[in-house]
């Protein structure tokens, strides 16, 4: 679990501060460069593809884990706008609160417990 933790903190660390530097020379209005790439059939617009399957994924996952309540439906909504800092940040959390029990942490308390 510690090297989980590792890596989750290393991408929380380096996502964040990429991003720092990316916002501070082109701003926040990503959209018109993620759907162009999207619309130019080329290796960007697929790796964009990709990642919109990964936040979709990872945003229905922790939504079905939090059993589709309230809390569950807006952790999936900003996992879907934050990406990665958002997740990694979750799970690290989270990994905390099942005290090192990997299945709780992929499938929550009330599933783990079944």
């Amino acid at each position: 679990m510690t090297l989980l933790r590792l890596l989750l903190a290393a991408i929380i660390a380096t996502v964040g501060g990429y991003t720092v530097f990316v916002v501070a020379d082109h701003g926040w209005n990503f959209l018109p460069f993620y759907f162009g790439d999207i619309a130019k059939m080329g290796w960007p617009g697929q790796f964009n593809m990709d990642f919109s399957a990964l936040l979709i994924l990872g945003s229905v996952w922790l939504m079905w884990r939090h059993h589709f309540s309230p809390l569950g439906l807006l952790f999936g909504l900003v996992i879907f706008v934050s990406g990665a800092p958002f997740l990694c940040s979750y799970l690290l959390v989270a990994s905390f609160q099942a005290e090192g029990d990997i299945k709780e942490l992929l499938l929550g308390k009330t599933r783990a417990s079944v």
